[in-house]
């Protein structure tokens, strides 16, 4: 197996086009061509201490949340931390990955999980309703560009095949897709042309099939030359349009949960607490009041307070907040629960750990021990 498996299945768990654009994340360390010897150790942050434990237990990849490399770096030398951890993980041949805010956007990610803690697993049956504070557009790279011609019922096949050959009409697992309607043509063909249909000089007109195909920016030089080469006019008529992302509400940042039953803003906290085996959290209170909708948002989520107080959330769920963010939500109305950075981040690495295993059957994925926070409470 190949770092470039490991790539691979975490593209599926979490791909980086749901990054925010600020962030950095995907292969940072390594060769993707070079095998993946040993298992895969997860971690919140990667430290000295936990590079050393990849070096002990023979690690053949760290995926670290948090991106080791963030702001440019002029040179990579052991004086520093992040110099020290490079040197020792490539000259032993370990990858570093981050997914970052990739994984905290998609589907069952760290946004979905923390979500979880409050009003149960998605696939429960219960709990109410969950969507996107901000929803990501996605948009498959197979199907960037619509490409549009005309052409004659009777080369309808031909001229859908070869673009099919070039790389359009790729939809998920399906090729050659296309749409297909009816209309009428007409054209006058001028001196020197040698029109397929009709005569030089006399107005024609013709039944045609206004042909559709999706295809990628990539593919659509080879495409528009494949189509020329096999539509029977001289002159073809082709349209390009470039199509754009489509939101969907159960991607992007942080989460707006609507609960089925009003709870208390102590109640919920209680909760949280229990989910995250942490001994405390910190209250902001704006109400008293029992809530209904809540914002999420793991880590430092005070950027997204006001995204949740214009989507009508009452409470507000993240690991730390400034000041300032913090006075403003709750002048606004908005109450805050802060649970710790990473606190409402960590114990999301063993729910990772057991996605990994099955897109990687045979690869061994397993939690840092040595990840913990910087500081102690005294």
């Amino acid at each position: 197996m190949k770092i470039a498996d490991l790539v691979a299945a975490m593209e599926r768990i979490a791909p980086c086009a749901l990054a925010e654009p600020w962030d950095n994340v995907g292969l940072l360390l390594g060769a993707a061509a070079a095998d993946l010897r040993g298992p895969v150790l997860l971690t919140i942050d990667l430290t000295e201490a936990v590079a050393h434990e990849a070096l002990r237990r023979s690690c053949g990849a760290v995926i670290a949340y948090h991106p080791p490399l963030f702001d440019p770096v002029r040179r990579v030398v052991d004086s520093n931390e992040f110099g020290r951890v490079a040197v020792s993980l490539l000259g032993a041949g370990v990858a570093v990955y981050s997914p970052h805010t990739a994984l905290d956007a998609a589907p069952g990610g760290m946004n979905d999980w923390l979500a979880d803690g409050l009003i149960g697993p998605q696939d429960s049956g219960g709990g109410g309703d969950r969507r996107a504070l901000r929803s990501a557009a996605v948009l498959p790279d197979t199907q960037e560009i619509k490409v549009v011609t005309f052409v004659p019922r009777g080369s309808i096949d031909a001229v859908r095949n070869a673009l099919a050959s070039a790389g359009a009409g790729i939809i998920g697992n399906y090729e050659a897709c296309s749409f297909a309607a009816p209309g009428r043509g007409t054209f006058l063909a001028g001196a020197g042309a040698s029109p397929a249909v009709g005569e030089v000089g006399r107005f024609e007109e013709t039944e045609e099939l206004r042909l559709e195909m999706v295809c990628s920016k990539r593919a659509l030089p080879l495409a528009l030359e494949t189509l020329r080469r096999f539509h029977p006019y001289e002159e073809p008529a082709v349209d390009v349009y470039e199509l754009v992302p489509r939101p969907s509400r159960a991607i992007g940042a942080g989460r707006r949960i609507t609960l089925d039953h009003a709870a208390s803003i102590d109640e919920l906290a209680a909760r949280l607490k229990r989910y995250l085996r942490v001994p405390v959290v910190q209250i902001a209170r704006a109400t008293d009041k029992p809530v209904e909708r809540i914002g999420v948002c793991p880590g430092a989520g005070g950027s997204l307070a006001p995204m949740a107080l214009a989507e009508g959330c009452q409470l507000f769920v993240t690991g730390e907040m400034k000041h300032h963010e913090l006075r403003a939500a709750v002048s606004q109305g908005l109450s805050v629960v802060l649970a710790g950075h990473t606190q409402t981040e960590r114990p999301y690495l063993p729910v990772l750990a057991e996605r990994l295993g099955r897109e990687l059957p045979g690869v061994q994925a397993v939690v840092s021990v040595e990840d913990r926070e910087p500081w102690v409470a005294v």
